[in-house]
């Protein structure tokens, strides 16, 4: 599926960077297949008032998407976007796009449902809700039409989301469906249907005061909101629950093409538990298993994997689901939760065994399994023997043949653990560990992350009182805070409903300072700190360092070049600290990296703050030594990659010089483009870094190094914001030189502005301090801008003058791109002046130097300018002209700065 607008728009495999063009592309997916007429897409784009340009412009986006369009397409492939009066058309077939498939799921899952095949419409109306990833035709400026149509979409989803529930709920399938309802009518407390559907799936699941509950708070909500009372469907659902109206249970269906109805009392007493349709019975003895948390929320598929384990018929006698994740994720509660579900699968038994101590040391196995044989066998403490082996033939009597569920909970090594299983091999176990057990032979892994947005704000409505329900707003924003953390979300919760004087507002203002957030998430035992300082502390001594000096890496992720420039190693050391810290879950893989390429990875918000507080404990010598390596690899890595970008700006990259040695080659299939999309966060992090530390050089070395990429990609604000504060730290350091380099880039950015004053004042105090160090072909380049603003201006002559002395001044310092620009002036000039013949002359010899330099952009503007000269029928002096890549020069004496792509 190449097209996808049922969430943010994107195009695969390349979406277009700029906001425009794929505004345009999602009007045209919208209606794929029909014409949409120009004046719709100006609409759209310029809906306030279009300028004078409006179909001039339209026509470039559109030469921009089909550029792009075909770019990754098969050869000899057709271009989908074609014009056909009054507009343009974009041909899809139903495969291309995930609208035209929901469509087509949405339209078989409708007829299967109207013929009684409601498992069938169940998976075909599922397939369609999973092709969305988030809120229709998201992520881009919206006008009249996609607005439109943002809400009709949505609506749709809403629409399908709701029958495929109705199909599940024919099924039988009201346990699964709670957690579901819940959040859903927490997300649309006006849509009356779904409080419908919730209140028959918890009545079905045993749960009538919980549908009276669902009742009392739609009515709570359409009161608040509307002023209205409930309608007639939800009010008579309320009746049939009070009254227990037989009929509400669950009937099996008959199959599609007819068959008698069962009566309603031969129908199940308990229906489907929360792992398929295994009944939810409390048989067997519940031996050392403590009770379910009273508010559980969210883990859904988790809760279904994991019953579909326990419940499963294996060839094997026993099964072992390891269960791992970040302190704080939620392990015991899921598998006292899966404990509590699967009962009636194990009649003779479930215990929970905790391996590690009050004081959170590790229980030695020796221990563990004496603890276990004493649960087993209660009243026997005192004939348990000491011997390991014979503890181990003991628990292997007391078990053999038995339908027991161990939980293990809070396991450190496999060394640890290994013992205890091998002394059960006919039980069930769980086993819960802040790290993956990856070497466990024949155990399977299930990695709790944290909750999901709309689970963490359940998890904190149904924990925090009726004051939590009061600020969605506020609950939204706890969640985020709590980095949808399970522990720190009961602890948020738990902290709210116990102070009456606070708010969800308050408490959300509380959490805003990361600096203090850990010290607000603690309540009497209740401590998130302690917790993930217990992960921290069971860390050798080298991977604590290695956790620490993370503190110092970009946000909000870093690539393991970082990680090898903060722990001064290489990097197939640095990759084992951090598959180390993975493993303990300290650390997280943020995105999958290409292939043979190392990925990127992150910290948590909530180990962020950790990490920033324990790296108190290291001497401020060798943080401040780390800092200085981050931001020497940040230097290297941007100059290597601005060198490829732009090859001859190197005159103007400023101090310090690169270290010696061979360049830092970029990723494998990395442009680039791609390296400084991927690192300008942590490129700007470190300019800041670096003025904070008054590492002067370092700063304005960095901005230097960026101010290619920034100038190529338009981003005007990282270019103001990085050399801003270089030219603070030039002037600091009393660096002339260093102070002319970044007047000059700044100069440039004004130019682009269209700032033409601010813009030739930067020039020429660059100019002068260039002069100044007896840099002649800086101060040169300084006259070729001066010039392009004069040109701007239609002074022609003044700019011929420029733009002159500028290329004999290059000529003679043997400055390839000082040449290739003045070269490109004249050509400008000469074009404004009508002189076609004399334009394409220094357009050829602009482009020859060009490639001498090796710049592929600053050729191909040349070679794109000398064609577009040659295709117009008269002469071009007042017609629009891309002045540079990506800059245009329009008929007013006025320089419109678009980004260069």
């Amino acid at each position: 599926m190449r097209f996808r607008i049922l969430g943010p728009v994107r195009m695969l495999p390349r979406t277009p960077s700029a906001a425009k063009p794929r505004a345009v592309l999602a009007t045209l997916l919208v209606q794929y297949n029909h014409v949409v007429s120009t004046h719709t897409l100006i609409d759209e784009l310029w809906s306030g008032g279009p300028p004078r340009t409006a179909a001039t412009t339209l026509q470039v986006y559109v030469s921009q998407l089909r550029k792009a369009l075909l770019e990754e397409a098969d050869p000899g492939a057709e271009q989908p976007l074609i014009t056909r009066p009054p507009g343009y058309l974009i041909q899809l077939a139903p495969h291309d796009l995930d609208l035209a498939s929901f469509e087509q799921l949405r339209a078989e899952g409708r007829t299967a449902y109207e013929n009684g095949a409601y498992d069938e419409a169940s998976v075909l109306l599922g397939r369609g809700l999973d092709l969305w990833t988030g809120s229709a035709l998201s992520g881009i400026p919206q006008g009249p039409s996609l607005e439109t149509n943002a809400i009709r979409l949505n609506e749709l989803r809403i629409e399908v989301l709701e029958q495929r529930i109705s199909a599940d709920l024919k099924l039988g399938r009201h346990h699964k469906l709670t957690g579901e309802l819940m959040a859903l009518a927490h997300e649309y407390p006006m849509r009356e249907a779904l409080h419908c559907r919730l209140m028959v799936a918890l009545y079905r699941s045993g749960r009538q005061s919980d549908a009276l509950q669902a009742y009392h708070r739609a009515r709570h909500a359409l009161i608040e909101e509307l002023g209205v009372e409930p309608g007639p469907a939800l009010s008579r659902l309320l009746e049939r629950v009070l009254a227990s109206d037989p009929s509400l249970a669950w009937h099996k269906e008959p199959a599609a093409g007819g068959g008698p109805r069962p009566p309603a009392d031969h129908a199940p007493a308990n229906g489907p538990g929360p792992g398929g349709d295994l009944p939810v019975v409390s048989s067997g003895p519940a031996l050392w298993l403590p009770p379910a948390v009273a508010d559980f929320a969210g883990r859904e598929d988790e809760l279904a994997l994991g019953m579909g384990l326990l419940a499963a018929e294996s060839p094997a006698p026993g099964k072992i689901l390891a269960l791992s994740g970040r302190t704080g994720a939620g392990k015991t509660a899921l598998a006292v939760q899966l404990a509590h579900s699967a009962a009636a699968h194990f009649p003779d038994g479930r215990i929970l065994l905790p391996l590690r101590d009050a004081t959170g040391r590790p229980v030695e196995p020796g221990a563990a399994l004496a603890t276990l044989l004493r649960r087993l066998r209660p009243g026997v403490d005192s004939g348990t023997p000491t011997d390991a082996g014979e503890l181990s033939d003991l628990l292997h009597d007391a078990t053999r043949g038995r339908k027991l569920l161990l939980i293990m909970d809070g396991v450190t090594t496999e060394a640890q653990v290994r013992p205890l299983l091998s002394a059960v091999p006919d039980s069930t176990v769980i086993l819960t560990s802040t790290r993956t057990l990856a070497a466990l032979e024949g155990a399977h892994h299930l990695v709790l992350g944290v909750l999901s947005p709309q689970d963490a704000e359940l998890m904190l409505l149904t924990s925090g009182g009726p004051r939590m329900g009061e600020d969605l707003g506020a609950v939204a924003e706890i969640a985020r805070l709590c980095g949808h953390l399970p522990l720190a979300l009961r602890v948020a919760a738990a902290g709210l409903a116990a102070r009456p004087h606070w708010t969800a507002a308050g408490l959300a203002k509380r959490l805003l300072d990361e600096r203090t957030r850990l010290s607000a998430l603690t309540l009497g035992d209740l401590d998130v700190r302690a917790g993930l300082l217990a992960s921290y502390r069971d860390l050798d001594t080298e991977l604590r360092r290695a956790f620490r000096l993370l503190a110092l890496a970009p946000v909000p992720d870093f690539a393991l070049w970082s990680i090898a420039a903060l722990l001064a190693t290489d990097l197939p050391m640095a990759e084992r600290y951090a598959d180390e810290l993975v493993r303990s879950h300290l650390l997280e893989v943020s995105r999958q990296p290409p292939a043979a390429s190392p990925g990127r990875y992150a910290l948590h918000s909530l180990l962020r703050a950790l990490v920033v507080e324990v790296l108190a404990e290291d001497d401020p010598r060798a943080v401040g030594a780390a800092a200085q390596r981050l931001g020497r690899a940040f230097l290297d890595r941007a100059r290597h990659a601005d060198a490829v970008l732009a090859p001859g700006r190197d005159r103007l990259t400023a101090h310090p010089k690169p270290v010696a040695g061979a360049p830092p080659d970029l990723s494998v299939g990395e442009t680039p483009l791609q390296w400084f999309r991927e690192e300008t966060s942590g490129l700007l992090e470190a300019v800041r870094q670096t003025h904070a530390a008054q590492n002067w050089q370092l700063c304005h070395a960095l901005a230097s190094a960026s101010a290619g990429y920034f100038e190529a990609c338009a981003r005007w604000d990282d270019w103001q914001s990085s050399h801003d504060l270089a030219l603070d730290a030039a002037l600091r350091a009393q660096d002339v030189h260093a102070e002319a380099v970044v007047l000059r880039s700044l100069g440039d950015l004004a130019w682009q502005r269209r700032d033409t004053v601010r813009a030739t004042d930067r020039y020429r105090r660059a100019r002068q301090l260039f002069t100044r160090c007896g840099d002649r072909a800086g101060a040169a380049r300084c006259l070729t801008g001066e010039a392009d603003v004069l040109l701007g201006q239609d002074l022609l002559a003044r700019a011929w003058q420029g733009y002159d002395l500028a290329l004999t001044v290059a000529r003679t310092e043997d400055d390839a791109r000082g040449r290739t620009e003045a070269l490109r002036g004249l050509a400008l000039v000469a074009l404004r002046r009508g002189q076609r013949d004399t334009a394409l002359e220094w357009l050829a010899e602009s482009a020859a130097e060009a490639e001498r330099l090796g710049d592929r952009r600053l050729k191909e503007h040349a070679n794109r300018t000398a064609d577009a000269i040659r295709a117009a029928e008269a002469p071009a002096g007042r017609d629009p002209v891309e002045v540079r890549p990506g800059v245009w020069l329009i008929a007013e004496p006025i320089l419109s700065g678009v980004g260069a792509g």
